[in-house]
């Protein structure tokens, strides 16, 4: 429903009641899903420009120029809400959105990413959530022929109730043949093109602008889309082939609050005329208003000239989609939606898009880290607890669900980043953040998921070219929340700005909490990086050769995977010093390492497990400290001889071999053998395959 005080103010500038079309139009594109009416100060505040950024923020996703002749549109979006109410279909069309935002662009989709964050596996509803969310990423990026490449998976039970599933994409398009989202002309036509409309996803922009209820899954069922991933990959080619001949003037899909949401926002340069009654559709008896934000999936909208209207649509038609001539742009500022000659909306086009007063929030700081107390627990005990934590372990079980290696360009993906082959150049991409960290220094933590993204990169001697967002909170009606969401934005903008990385777009997902589990999530500003370098596999140290750490450790436990397991508590990091990433970048890139991972989730003692699982290291300070420490900015290294590391400063603590992992501590030896390693890294694999 339309806030009182909005219909108020809307009667007030209008003169006039408003018809139910236009209380609908104003419902969604007011929501906060497509206003941003909390966060659009505090997003003015990101770094947005930089000497490969082509387009930034504001139009369906950003375009960064890879080469001379190659530029990469990318985007990122959340489909939380609905993946709650139905995983799979939720899910499925979440990816299905953001491939249409880069296809929209004249790009063609080459890899998505998926950060993912649900409840504990104990509970049974989170294991059914997440099989089922994985499913419809699987199911739909592999029937359209886009591999996901990277991902996070992360738990906790501030998400029982409401998981995140945030999707990037990225494509390919020359530079200099790129597509925008605004109308360039009046007097041209408006192409809706695609799946027919139905009644699906109506209200869904309102809908994911507001916490769930404990019926959710009940009332809100007709909110969530319902994908066809045929569809898509035929609206894939349709749309590249349209954008091939040069005539298309401007693009954009149908997402959020549906064909009106696209049409007034892409007509906002000038105005529009929209006959509701030209749609093509799959139901009878729809009226104007289901027509206009019914949230049907694969669905595009494009500008012509009139006279290649027909060209357009003989391409839809080769491709067996149907097509509409829907609508006009005008050169009047208005936004005018007709049915059978009644005119059933007519407004200020500036009103609908872009006209929605900020919402305006107290803030409240808190302080949530505790005082650390030492486990009890034996030290090997803690590593394998600390292995075995979901976030931590293995996630064959998901992975294998996706085809990662369709349309050839995958050169390696494991460990830190994924790598593509591009014009024979490596695109690396990475994602994700640390929630837990986050939710006890919002400030900090959102820096520190900069700087470790930028870090998976760096392991691979990549530079990072941009950073998408999505900024997943609780209500912002909240003081502590919006505190949380203000000191994690300009966060993530100081370590943007000191790292030279600009934050080109993304999306904003608030009232990410649930009545029925009384749960809020934790801050959650996940972010997509990518960068460019030269192709190298990521390889595993050989034996003989030498481990070193570069980067300090703190007794940094607060957050941590250990915290997690023991409830132990303590200080969370404080932000790294970005200096260390370009250090190792150079390491990287001038073969003076031959393996480099960063320290994240489980410290030093992950990071061990997964590259190094036979070797003898020696550690002289705290073992906690030393093993289970999250202190961000530090990263494990493995070199032929220590001299490699010359003029770096540095601590040598082993050498790769032997037949266990050996850690020679200052209490005494503790060994871990290979079989030990290799049945706590499969814990969470066992635990999904329920």
């Amino acid at each position: 429903m339309l806030p009182a005080q909005d219909l108020g103010l809307l009667r007030t500038t209008l003169g006039r009641d408003l018809t139910d079309v236009e209380i609908a139009c104003f419902e969604n594109l007011w929501s906060e899903h497509c206003s941003y009416r909390s966060t659009r100060p505090l997003l003015r505040t990101l770094p947005t420009e930089g000497s490969e950024v082509l387009l930034g923020p504001g139009d369906d996703a950003a375009i960064v120029r890879f080469s001379e002749t190659c530029a990469l549109a990318i985007g990122m979006e959340s489909h939380n809400h609905p993946s709650y109410v139905d995983p799979y279909d939720g899910a499925a069309t979440g990816v299905g959105g953001i491939v249409r935002d880069i296809l929209s662009m004249g790009a063609r989709p080459i890899a998505l990413m998926d950060p993912l964050y649900f409840g504990p596996l104990d509970s049974e509803k989170n294991r059914y959530l997440l099989e089922h969310v994985v499913a419809g990423i699987g199911d739909y990026g592999n029937c359209i022929g886009v591999p996901v490449v990277r991902g996070e998976l992360v738990f906790d039970p501030s998400y029982s109730g409401n998981p995140l599933v945030n999707v990037v994409c990225v494509g390919v398009v020359d530079s200099d043949r790129y597509i925008t989202a605004r109308v360039k002309r009046p007097g041209s036509h408006l192409v809706l093109v695609g799946s027919s409309t139905g009644r699906d996803g109506l209200g869904g922009a309102s809908f994911a602008s507001r916490d769930l209820s404990e019926n959710a899954e009940a009332v809100d069922r007709p909110s969530v889309q319902v994908g066809d991933p045929y569809t898509e990959k035929l609206l894939i080619d349709a749309i590249l082939a349209m954008a091939g001949t040069g005539k298309v003037l401007s693009c954009r899909d149908l997402g959020a609050a549906g064909l009106a949401g696209a049409s007034s926002e892409m007509a906002s340069t000038f105005g529009a005329v929209i006959h509701a009654d030209r749609v093509h559709l799959r139901e009878t008896g729809m009226v104007p208003r289901e027509i206009m934000l019914a949230e049907s999936q694969e669905r595009m909208l494009i500008e012509v000239a009139p006279e290649d209207v027909a060209l357009m649509g003989a391409i839809a038609e080769k491709y067996d989609l149907a097509w509409s001539d829907i609508g006009e742009v005008i050169e009047e500022p208005r936004y005018i939606v007709k049915f059978h000659g009644e005119t059933v909306a007519d407004l200020p086009i500036y009103l609908l898009v872009g006209g929605a007063p900020l919402c305006r929030w107290e803030t409240r700081p808190y302080a949530a880290e505790k005082s650390f107390v030492r486990p009890a627990t034996p030290v090997k005990d803690l590593a394998l607890a600390v292995l075995a934590h979901p976030d931590v372990a293995r996630k064959d079980w998901v992975y294998e669900q996706y085809d990662r290696d369709v349309q050839l360009r995958s050169v390696s993906l494991l460990h830190d980043a994924a790598v593509l082959r591009l014009e024979e150049k490596a695109l690396v991409l990475s994602c994700g953040c640390n929630p837990r960290h986050i939710y006890l220094k919002p400030f900090e933590g959102a820096a520190n998921a900069v700087i470790e993204n930028a870090s998976n990169l760096a392991c691979l001697g990549a530079d990072p070219l941009c950073i998408v967002d999505c900024l997943n909170f609780a209500s912002p009606e909240h003081p502590e929340t919006y505190w949380q969401i203000e000191q994690a934005v300009l966060g993530l903008g100081d370590a943007a700005r000191r790292m030279g990385v600009p934050i080109v777009g993304g999306n904003v997902s608030l009232y990410n909490e649930s009545d029925e589990f009384g749960t809020e999530i934790k801050p959650t500003p996940s972010l997509g990086m990518i960068g460019r370098g030269e192709i190298r596999k990521w390889t595993a140290p050989a034996e003989g050769e030498k481990l070193a750490l570069i980067g300090r450790t703190e007794p940094d436990y607060g957050g941590s995977v250990l915290d997690a397991v023991t409830g132990c508590g303590g200080s969370a990091p404080a932000m790294a010093d970005p200096a260390v990433v370009a250090v190792v970048r150079d390491l990287v890139r001038e073969g003076r390492v031959t393996t480099a991972t960063d320290l994240s989730r489980g410290g030093l003692v992950a990071a061990l497990a997964k590259v190094a699982p036979r070797a003898d290291v020696t550690l002289a300070g705290d073992p906690l400290a030393e093993l289970f420490s999250e202190t961000c900015g530090r990263f494990l290294v493995a070199v032929p001889d220590e001299s490699a590391l010359a003029g770096v400063e540095h601590r040598l603590i082993g050498t790769v071999g032997g037949d266990a992992l050996t850690l020679r501590l200052k209490e005494g030896t503790v060994v871990i053998t290979p079989e030990e390693i290799a049945t706590a890294l499969g814990t969470t694999s066992r635990t999904m395959r329920y």
